[in-house]
């Protein structure tokens, strides 16, 4: 994923620097804003770990020097002129500087935005010590009752559907949803877990 870098890049646009989107692997999210120059990409192809191009300082800085908030690169894509980049990485911490998950705060009113905004959600809802937290209470009740509840909220869903209640149906399929979510967290296991075997089970099925 991090030598598919074919095509020449155009590094005499911008005075030999490219501008670099980088962006959280898992939900998509835009975290930052950098750059690069052949320098800062041949450390980060051979480190792993994010290093961009300082314009104020004139110098080669890997993301989280000094917060700690590294961030591994998983991949590495060129836009179609090769003079922009694409950085998919996996954060150790917020983007940041302000403690924010990513520098631009987009509104999370869209609904795949809604989605990666709850699964963050019921994380924060896991470390919480607030007792009047439901979230809190189910997962502190233990996997036997989460996974209680995801059976209850199917079968509500599966009545809703064979009554043709599209209403009831919707509300009943986002408690399934939130619910499995909380049963995830309980057993430790990513939904973008899901998403990625969905996503090989598909190449699969075209590769045969």
């Amino acid at each position: 994923m991090l030598n598919n870098l074919s095509t020449p890049l155009d590094w005499q646009k911008m005075a030999g620097l490219l501008p670099v989107i980088v962006q959280h692997h898992e939900d998509g999210q835009v975290l930052m804003l950098g750059y690069m120059n052949e320098e800062a990409l041949q450390v980060t192809l051979a480190t792993q770990r994010l290093t961009l191009y300082s314009r104020s300082k004139q110098r080669l800085w890997q993301k989280g020097e000094t917060s700690g908030n590294t961030m591994t690169v998983m991949a590495i894509s060129t836009d179609c002129d090769q003079d922009a980049l694409l950085v998919q990485v996996r954060p150790e911490g917020p983007a940041c500087h302000l403690g924010f998950t990513s520098c631009f705060q987009l509104s999370k009113d869209t609904p795949l935005a809604f989605l990666a905004a709850l699964i963050a959600i019921i994380q924060q809802r896991a470390a919480t010590t607030d007792s009047s937290s439901y979230t809190r209470q189910l997962l502190l009740s233990g996997t036997s009752r989460c996974a209680q509840k995801v059976g209850e909220e199917a079968v509500e869903t599966v009545i809703a559907a064979v009554k043709g209640d599209r209403v009831e149906l919707v509300n009943e399929s986002a408690d399934l949803l939130y619910h499995l979510l909380v049963l995830l967290n309980a057993c430790d296991v990513s939904f973008y877990e899901l998403l990625n075997c969905l996503k090989e089970r598909n190449g699969k099925r075209h590769n045969q």
